[in-house]
């Protein structure tokens, strides 16, 4: 009887402390599933962020945050001043616009060259003599997707314009709370949506002011 008494304990002993359940595998897995998802998202979230980022060309932002306090007069307009940022938003728009219609290739000494899309391929801008045979240049002809990305283009500039503090000053000095309200949520609603059209329908232009993919 000692000696079974005896066994039992070394049995107990043997155990460890904490016995794994069946079930704890099933819930790794689970665990592992919903991590794996959250990962996808974050992945997408980011994926999302870049094809975003590539809607604005990055001089003409630039070239925006850098001239918006000097023309508004950091946001205490007189008309004078108005007048200059409405130019200034009109000409970063149309630049928006226009940079949207513009690709870059590589010539045979590995430069980069620009040049603008037409209906027959690529108008090349810089490097005289640089020219795309034709069955390489018809990959770079304008399409009707090219219209919609320079439209998207201009309403993504137009949303970081409202978010500029010196802008929304200059424009709405004393805004009312529905106004305050649109201009809060109409940025944002204009990136979401663009941002999913331009990740349904991504660009494969790498224009000036556009990061140049390697080749």
């Amino acid at each position: 009887m000692a000696s079974t008494i005896a066994a039992a304990d070394v049995n107990d002993e043997a155990q460890p402390l904490l016995a794994q359940d069946p079930s704890a595998g099933n819930s790794g897995d689970d665990n592992d599933a919903q991590t794996s998802l959250v990962q996808k998202a974050i992945s997408q979230t980011f994926k999302s962020t870049a094809h975003l980022a590539n809607l604005l060309p990055t001089g003409t932002v630039l070239a925006f945050q850098l001239l918006s306090p000097v023309f508004s007069n950091g946001g205490r307009c007189a008309p004078a001043d108005r007048l200059m940022t409405a130019g200034l938003l009109a000409l970063c728009s149309l630049s928006c616009f226009v940079l949207s219609f513009t690709d870059s290739f590589r010539d045979g000494a590995g430069r980069v060259r620009y040049g603008i899309a037409t209906r027959d391929g690529l108008w090349v801008i810089d490097g005289a003599g640089s020219t795309l045979p034709p069955d390489a240049a018809a990959g770079y002809r304008l399409r009707f997707i090219d219209f919609v990305h320079a439209f998207m283009s201009v309403l993504v500039f137009a949303a970081v314009a409202l978010f500029d503090r010196n802008v929304v000053a200059c424009f709405y000095p004393v805004p009312s709370p529905e106004t305050k309200q649109v201009l809060t949520s109409l940025p944002v609603g204009i990136g979401v949506i663009c941002s999913m059209m331009f990740v349904t329908f991504p660009t494969t232009r790498h224009g000036i002011g556009f990061p140049v993919s390697p080749q």
